[in-house]
């Protein structure tokens, strides 16, 4: 019995930090457009939100039946329903073989035990929902029986069709279980509700300092070297087969020019920052010259050209195959990177208002926009050319007295 609830443990654990790797990016993007901040405390429930829907999840569906099962064959009694509420409660009798002892009812009794994990199943998606959403006992309820009709629609339509017949049985028992697992989660994190401070409190205190996040521009900045990277593959695709195109080695530098100059100066922030509500802007706030953004662009251009070196070195190596000649080098231009990468996080990390030297030595620096939960005061509204900064202190303040 221990074995089918940690194979599904196992391979929630396994799978996970591929899934992580995975939505780091839009959870992050969506996380900086939502509340301005990502917040460790955020990231940390929003995360453990994730990995607990995982493994419950795959507590219904695992263990699978090995292919070479007839599953219709195998488990004929799963193909109707169970419809009658209270069979748990008679399957725990018949097990304890009507006998009214602790070892026959509790401690050896599989159905007890079944009943109970069915109801700790849901219990930790009532704690998320009080602690992380702050919704009340009707919200958890509510939750707790659409997602456990999912998991037993899931059971019974064969893992939604991949098996001719379902493997596991709908029981509504399950549902009314799962649901009051879900309802009493909700109860036992009231004290831990009260206990710490909410997630918009946490977001308002890192607000309030007024800068923008440094993992926020980062995130633009990926973003805007993935769309330089994509538009230079089809821009250099399209040059490589148009007669009299000649040479594609200006295609770099004029893509990259495009999308780190000439775009903020018409529009006021890369693809990249308009994506995360950033604004690239002068100290005053005003609209920065084409020079400037030039001389920015120019000043962050190395740490970008050795990431693309690094990995087309990586690549090159990869399709060579190991030698240690592509070894060292691979080695060499990784080790350099990281140290050019290292001294400009280092640089922004020391500076005491968190700007690279792209941005002390242009004069261009990032300005947040307003995110979608910014709550501004209705007597502070700033001057229209102010930096957003402005806005957004005052948006951590009202988050800090709410």
């Amino acid at each position: 019995m221990t074995n089918a609830y940690l194979l599904p443990i196992g391979t929630a654990a396994l799978l996970f930090p591929v899934l992580a790797l995975l939505m780091f990016v839009p959870t992050a993007i969506v996380l900086y457009r939502r509340h301005g901040v990502m917040t460790r405390w955020r990231v940390l429930s929003l995360y453990g939100g994730v990995y607990y829907a995982l493994t419950a999840f795959f507590m219904t569906i695992v263990p699978l039946p090995k292919p070479s099962v007839d599953v219709c064959k195998a488990f004929p009694s799963f193909a109707r329903p169970q419809l009658t509420p209270g069979v748990a409660f008679s399957d725990i009798w018949k097990e304890a073989h009507h006998h009214v002892t602790l070892n026959a009812l509790v401690l050896h009794n599989s159905a007890f035990w079944q009943t109970v994990f069915n109801l700790l199943l849901l219990l930790p998606l009532g704690v998320l929902i009080r602690i992380h959403l702050r919704r009340g006992r009707a919200a958890a309820t509510a939750a707790g029986f659409a997602v456990s009709l999912l998991f037993e629609l899931t059971q019974y339509s064969g893992l939604w069709g991949l098996y001719g017949c379902p493997y596991r049985l709908f029981a509504v028992d399950d549902l009314i279980v799962n649901t009051a697992g879900a309802a009493l989660g909700w109860a036992v994190a009231g004290p831990l509700a009260r206990l710490l401070p909410t997630l918009d409190a946490l977001d308002g205190r890192a607000l309030a300092a007024g800068k923008v996040p440094f993992g926020r521009r980062v995130i633009a900045l990926l973003v805007d070297q993935t769309g330089v990277d994509l538009l230079i593959g089809v821009v250099a695709g399209i040059a490589s087969v148009v007669p009299g195109a000649g040479s594609v080695l200006w295609v770099p530098p004029v893509v990259f020019a495009l999308w780190f100059v000439v775009i903020p100066w018409r529009t006021g922030a890369t693809p990249g920052k308009h994506l995360l509500l950033l604004r690239l802007a002068t100290a005053e706030g005003g609209r920065p010259s084409l020079a400037a953004l030039a001389l920015r662009a120019a000043v962050l251009s190395p740490p970008l050209v050795v990431m693309e070196l690094v990995g087309a070195v990586a690549l090159s190596a990869a399709d060579t195959g190991p030698t240690v000649g592509a070894g060292v080098v691979l080695l060499i231009s990784l080790a350099g990177g990281l140290t050019l990468i290292g001294a400009y996080v280092r640089a922004v990390r020391r500076h005491p208002s968190g700007l690279g030297p792209h941005e002390t030595l242009s004069g261009v620096k990032n300005h947040a926009r307003a995110h979608t939960r910014a709550r501004t005061r209705p007597d502070a509204p700033g001057p229209p050319d102010a930096p957003d900064s402005a806005p957004l202190a005052a948006a951590g303040d009202a988050h800090t007295r709410g």
